[in-house]
């Protein structure tokens, strides 16, 4: 995370004191850094440049609009998976032609939605959906081109929870299932099956089960060309890990080198949908803390940020650093990092070694950028935090904390309990 640093033992995102942000922003704020999001995309553009692919940012990582327009200024495309981010995506600035669309549950109404903004092709999950799209696209008296998700049973060795590539997966389409989808084609003519689709799943470290994926993949596709079906696309979804903690994960030039490779021998268009990779290290949590609280078998810095505010940690057992935005010296104290929520599983670290804190400290929760805000929840009626975007020298707060009286706003009592 080199945009987030300490200069005089203060924390500063590019060229802005984190504890400024939060004079103006107050906490538990998201802090996310341009120069970050930016030059992740530009990493990737550059590792993959002999294949010339087209990356789509996947929105699910970090939907703050801000910073989709920042990706999208640089180059990108999107990936989204419902009929609210196509409206982000529109909003972004983003043309129909660099958009996919994933997700096994697509409504007709998204469905008709997309198709009329003209996004490049739907991610297909099921056969079922495939009619589905074939009969929106007839009423519209429009095509619809699609890329069948091809579930390629590769184990990616990651969290189960965030592994999609085996068969028992709700995603995706087995390699049978999907060569009859071929067969049958002409059953949907409204519909255009242009290309293929893979993602086995996220934050993978190794590009050895990408290479068994793609391999299966591509074979797939010079089958197809034997039957006579030409594709346009492959769609090689996203997964690549980053560092959390002591994660050594492949860089973009390794990966790209692994499997640029057995992309370019198919001469299709690739289409890539980075989410976490791009996000994740370019933003971190502020919190306050409230409370230190002594027991006889543990210490707790209950902080103001909680899991409605990062779910990652009670969901996942994730890690993330926890650092002081500004470092004092002290000795070191073994904390239980928790929330104000009322339950036992809100907490963002448990037995960390920390420098001691007081009430009143301001603590940097690291790696957020990604799968933080977008999952984060009204759990205890408490507004969600507020963003912020650090370029250069400036910062500006791009989404407001929420209110109660937000919260409030769309609820009502009904006139026989008044």
């Amino acid at each position: 995370m080199q945009e987030f640093t300490y200069k005089k033992n203060e924390l500063y995102c590019e060229g802005v004191r984190v504890s400024e942000i939060v004079k103006k922003a107050g906490t538990p704020v998201y802090i996310y850094s341009h120069a970050a999001f930016t030059g992740r995309l530009k990493e990737l553009q550059q590792a993959f440049k002999a294949v010339n692919p087209l990356i789509c940012y996947s929105m699910k990582a970090n939907s703050n609009l801000a910073v989709l327009r920042a990706l999208v200024k640089q180059g990108s495309g999107l990936d989204i998976v419902s009929g609210g981010e196509l409206e982000r995506a529109k909003r972004a600035g983003c043309p129909g032609e660099k958009i996919v669309f994933a997700g096994v549950g697509k409504t007709d109404e998204e469905i008709a939605a997309a198709i009329q903004y003209g996004i490049l092709f739907f991610n297909v999950e099921s056969l079922p959906e495939i009619d589905a799209i074939n009969a929106v696209a007839a009423k519209l008296k429009k095509k619809a081109t699609i890329s069948l998700r091809i579930n390629p049973d590769v184990d990616p060795r990651t969290h189960r929870h965030i592994s999609t590539g085996k068969k028992e997966s709700k995603f995706g389409i087995d390699l049978l299932r999907a060569e009859k989808a071929f067969v049958n084609r002409k059953k949907v003519p409204f519909v255009d099956l242009a290309g293929l689709h893979v993602h086995i799943g996220s934050q993978i470290e190794s590009g050895i089960p990408f290479v068994h994926a793609f391999k299966k993949v591509t074979k797939f596709v010079a089958d197809l060309k034997k039957d006579g079906v030409e594709l346009k696309f492959l769609n090689i979804g996203g997964g690549l890990g980053v560092t959390y903690n002591h994660e050594k994960p492949q860089t973009a030039f390794d990966y790209a080198a692994k499997v640029a490779p057995i992309l370019k021998k198919t001469g299709l268009k690739i289409i890539m949908e980075p989410g976490r990779f791009v996000s994740a290290n370019s933003g971190i949590l502020a919190t306050q803390v409230i409370y230190v609280k002594e027991t006889d078998v543990k210490n707790f810095a209950i902080i103001d940020a909680a899991m409605n505010d990062l779910i990652r940690p009670s969901f996942y057992d994730a890690y993330h650093r926890i650092e002081p935005v500004v470092k004092k010296k002290s000795k070191s104290v073994v904390y239980d990092v928790v929330g104000p929520v009322c339950e036992s599983g809100d907490y963002l670290a448990k037995g960390r070694k920390l420098a001691e804190v007081k009430r009143g400290d301001l603590m940097a929760v690291f790696s957020a950028g990604a799968y933080g805000y977008v999952m984060s929840s009204n759990y205890n009626t408490r507004g969600r935090a507020a963003e912020v975007l650090v370029k250069g020298a400036s910062f500006d707060v791009v989404n407001k904390r929420e209110l109660v009286s937000d919260l409030l706003a769309s609820e009502v009592i009904p006139a026989y309990l008044k």
